[in-house]
């Protein structure tokens, strides 16, 4: 195989509205793609878990041009979706972690626009007050890391 990058990550989520304002909003990422498909044809009924008739994608990334892999958030127009988040000790993606420049910073930002941290900031922050790692939480319940690029 001769993969070349990681192109996409998809996660499905409840309401694309709060997602996007999530996402887009406070997290800064730009929108390249939006679109309705058809899911009741061809091969993807069978990777569905319940019968969905169609499914918006709205790609979202950091960054311009395709250097970057995409976060697609997923929702079914007119169905609700079913299951929940999973925590760091069960099977399938537990999170999602980005590299930021200044961690600290970002977690002060993040608080101050309504952010709940996951895990307080203290639990990361060495003795000389870097802050190494910082975990929320987006509207669906989804862990998200951001890292010190350091």
């Amino acid at each position: 195989m001769d993969a070349t990058h990681v192109s996409h990550i998809a996660i499905c989520v409840r309401d694309l509205k709060k997602s996007l304002a999530f996402y887009r909003d406070i997290l800064g990422m730009h929108v390249t793609f939006d679109e309705v498909q058809d899911t009741s044809t061809g091969g993807l009924p069978s990777i569905y878990k319940n019968h969905r008739k169609t499914r918006r994608t709205v790609h979202v990334r950091y960054g311009e041009g395709h250097t970057s892999p995409s976060l697609v958030l997923t929702t079914h127009p007119g169905d609700q979706a079913d299951g929940g988040p999973i925590k760091l000790d069960q099977i399938g993606i537990s999170h999602l972690s980005f590299t930021v420049a200044d961690v600290k910073s970002l977690g002060e930002e993040l608080v101050a626009k309504g952010v709940e941290l996951a895990a307080p900031m203290d639990a990361f922050t060495s003795p000389e007050g870097r802050v190494s790692s910082i975990f929320v939480y987006d509207p669906d319940g989804i862990l998200l890391q951001f890292d010190d690029h350091g």
